[in-house]
């Protein structure tokens, strides 16, 4: 359920809320007052306008950021996970994992299956408070090793496991010292799973040698960009996306370059928390 105006920010509040405090205690009664709602309608409020329960999001929340931790951090022990899930056990932890992405906690760390996760959090669309405050800036020219992924947007996470591994292994464009970006050439709305391409790139100072995992050299092009900061998961970054050409680029008599947009990564997950995360959306103007 859609919400609007003030109502629909109230919640805005609660969710990010939700996000930036997931290892704590998350009580009815807390996320009530964030949205400055009678905490004895509060339950049912939530559940009329996100489709689900409070329990049952908080729960899907931090399943999803164990998902990602079990994915990208191969060092991250299974019970540390299950305990920063809020889980008391690894069993119980495997049984709620299990349910949602049909897969145990060791089974998705191996071969990661998306696609359940994709449908898993498609449950609701929610308002969102958008900073549209874009500027225009000179993207300088950048080279980049890519790898890159063709096929179903919900597998790209498997794609950065390969560039990660990469990274780590060649020594070259180090998450420290490089840049990390992102090229969409396609909707993923409006393409064919089978279809959808995005690059995966880190700045290099050189040619890429020849690898296993099959990364390649490119260069992104300089040029004039409009810029925009998306704040939070990339999993909507979608979100600021649709902005930039529904509400911005028809009032800013600019016109597209012949070429995607460019997401750059100012900091990366698991490393950093959701909320935390910020990234700039880069759309080519002439």
């Amino acid at each position: 359920m859609n919400g609007s105006g003030g109502y629909g920010e109230r919640f805005a509040k609660v969710f990010d809320y939700i996000e930036a405090h997931l290892g704590e205690e998350l009580s009815v009664e807390r996320l009530s007052q964030v949205a400055n709602f009678s905490k004895f309608h509060f339950h049912r409020q939530f559940s009329n306008y996100a489709g689900i329960s409070v329990s049952r999001y908080v729960q899907m929340m931090r399943l999803k950021r164990a998902a990602f931790r079990l994915a990208l951090e191969p060092r991250a022990r299974v019970i540390e996970v299950a305990l920063e899930a809020g889980f008391e056990t690894p069993e119980s932890f495997s049984r709620a994992f299990k349910r949602d992405y049909g897969q145990t906690p060791s089974q998705f760390r191996v071969s990661p299956s998306w696609k359940p996760w994709g449908e898993r959090y498609q449950f609701t669309e929610r308002s969102r408070r958008r900073n549209m405050d874009v500027k225009i800036a000179d993207f300088e020219e950048t080279k980049v090793a890519v790898l890159e992924h063709r096929g179903p947007p919900e597998l790209v996470s498997n794609s950065v496991r390969i560039f990660i591994e990469w990274r780590q292994e060649s020594g070259l464009s180090p998450v420290k010292s490089s840049k990390t970006f992102g090229i969409i050439y396609d909707d993923p709305d409006a393409v064919e799973p089978a279809m959808f391409r995005f690059d995966i790139c880190g700045s290099v100072t050189s040619e890429v040698p020849e690898n296993r995992q099959g990364i390649v050299s490119k260069v992104i092009p300089g040029g004039r960009c409009a810029v925009l900061r998306h704040l939070g998961a990339h999993d909507r970054i979608g979100e600021s996306v649709s902005c930039l050409y529904k509400d911005w680029l028809p009032e800013s008599g600019e016109e597209l370059r012949d070429f995607p947009v460019v997401f750059h990564y100012l900091n990366l997950k698991p490393a950093t928390p959701d909320h935390e995360l910020i990234t700039d959306i880069y759309l080519p103007v002439k």
